[in-house]
């Protein structure tokens, strides 16, 4: 079986992999072009771009896959399946229509819900207590189509952005390589077409979001804090400067204090009153500093102690 990937970000390199070591015929790897990062706008690879050449294996980077150019390239590699991951750029009909068997996407939710951009991000946002991963035949809708299995898995109550798509990449390289055993067992399931009834849409995260209120509640604030890290890390105004927050935990008691006032502070302990509730911060950063956990940053802040 002739495969071809498609991905970008590290999400994408754990099926990549995966498909390496048990030695798929992967023939190509479609990743997005270089760009420059920094300010001195360095030419960066995508963590993809990397892994197929640190393997030898051809990469291909178009602008997009809506030119004809594009479209009679990949047709030439022809292969048998496409896997797409994280890939960033659409995928027109005649893109779909190429592969002889299928265009596979392994999504980072329960689909229907969370499709789009951003579904990891979102469930953490919307206090989800359980998402998972899936393979999807692709079709030219976002994230519309039948899936072929699911997996599941838990959402912990300190679980932060980093740690779950950790967990969901090892499991959808999992489920990619079930699917393709069964697919070559001929035992692969029908696939399950999506309750549109059930939809939701995981917009893609802008950096607008990551300044925070202490007129939120404090399960809503601890949600952002877990869900925006590591990018873009949530900023809050604490005693008239800003603070990226890394780590927290909401206490359910509400302080009888104006929200963003200090209802406790000592060398090992700062807690802030939420519109309702309050926040224990476990770690911080300083405009202009390292990340430092409580426990280091405390003892410099005596004025605050109560």
């Amino acid at each position: 079986m002739r495969i071809v990937f498609c991905g970008t970000p590290e999400f994408s390199v754990e099926p990549l992999k995966k498909l390496i070591k048990n030695q798929y015929d992967v023939v190509a790897v479609y990743t997005q072009p270089d760009r420059g990062v920094g300010r001195g706008r360095k030419i960066q690879y995508s963590a993809v771009k990397q892994c197929a050449l640190d393997n030898n294996i051809n990469v291909y980077q178009p602008q997009s896959l809506k030119s004809q150019d594009a479209i009679d390239e990949l047709k030439s590699l022809k292969p048998d399946l496409l896997v797409v991951v994280a890939y960033g750029l659409i995928l027109p009909q005649a893109v779909l229509d190429i592969p002889s068997i299928s265009c596979w996407n392994i999504h980072a939710s329960l689909l229907p819900r969370w499709r789009g951009a951003a579904p990891i991000h979102r469930a953490l946002l919307a206090g989800d207590k359980t998402t998972g991963v899936g393979i999807m035949k692709m079709e030219a809708g976002l994230d519309t189509g039948a899936v072929y299995i699911q997996h599941e898995c838990a959402i912990s109550d300190d679980e932060t952005a980093q740690r779950l798509h950790d967990k969901l990449a090892h499991m959808g390289a999992a489920a990619l390589i079930e699917s393709l055993e069964l697919l070559d067992k001929d035992l692969l399931p029908e696939p399950m077409i999506q309750d549109e009834n059930n939809v939701t849409y995981a917009h893609k995260l802008v950096k607008s979001e990551s300044k925070i209120s202490w007129d939120e509640s404090a399960e809503q604030i601890d949600r952002k804090i877990r869900a925006f890290n590591p990018w873009p890390g949530v900023v809050a105004n604490i005693d008239g400067t800003d603070y990226k927050l890394w780590q927290s935990k909401a206490i359910k008691k509400d302080a009888k204090l104006p929200p963003g006032e200090i209802v406790q502070a000592n060398k090992s302990t700062l807690v802030i009153a939420c519109k309702t509730g309050q926040l224990q911060i476990g770690a911080l950063q300083k405009p202009g500093k390292k990340q430092v956990t409580i426990e280091q940053f405390m003892p410099s802040m005596r004025h605050w102690y109560i």
